[in-house]
């Protein structure tokens, strides 16, 4: 599984290899993370060095991380989430057309919309089937739908385009 780490607005690809082994941007580490009596304390070996870091919980969905003396502020996504949330718009322009793209291969179950409707943020436009999971796409903003590209029982491939709002 991958995760799209942000530190301090720096992003890392953290990679879960295997048990003991994690990648990070591309490097492997030979890793051991083991909670110190169940306390926000974590002992942490990466290369056979020893680490002690600190870890609560911020606001938002943040990890506050104390490690060697300084304060890191983390987020952590999941790869599959960071490309829901794109495909959603988070992030998406008040104004001007928005295509909304598949998030990763799938199979249309449903396109919730018609040409032309008229759509508030939120609203699921489409459910889109990948692994053996729906997932609902929603409108990253109120506007009306332009273009529809599939429909229901439509295979895509991923950043293919499926509709647009503007």
């Amino acid at each position: 599984m991958k995760y799209i780490t942000t530190i301090d607005e720096k992003q890392y690809e953290v990679e879960i290899l295997g048990p003991g082994q994690v990648s990070v941007n591309g490097h492997v580490y030979e890793v051991d993370f083991q909670s110190v009596s169940g306390q926000p304390i974590y002992s942490l070996l990466v290369d056979g060095q020893s680490h002690q870091a600190h870890v609560d919980q911020g606001e938002e969905g943040t990890l506050q991380v104390i490690l060697r003396g300084a304060l890191y502020t983390a987020t952590i996504e999941d790869e599959r989430e960071k490309r829901l949330k794109v495909a959603g718009g988070v992030g998406t322009a008040a104004s001007g057309e928005f295509t909304m793209r598949a998030p990763m291969p799938g199979l249309i179950v449903k396109v919730a919309v018609e040409d032309g409707a008229v759509v508030k943020k939120g609203d699921v436009l489409i459910i889109l089937e990948s692994m053996k999971m729906q997932n609902e796409l929603k409108s990253p903003r109120d506007g009306k739908v332009v273009r529809i590209q599939v429909k229901a029982g439509d295979s895509v491939e991923q950043r293919q385009a499926m509709l647009s709002v503007e």
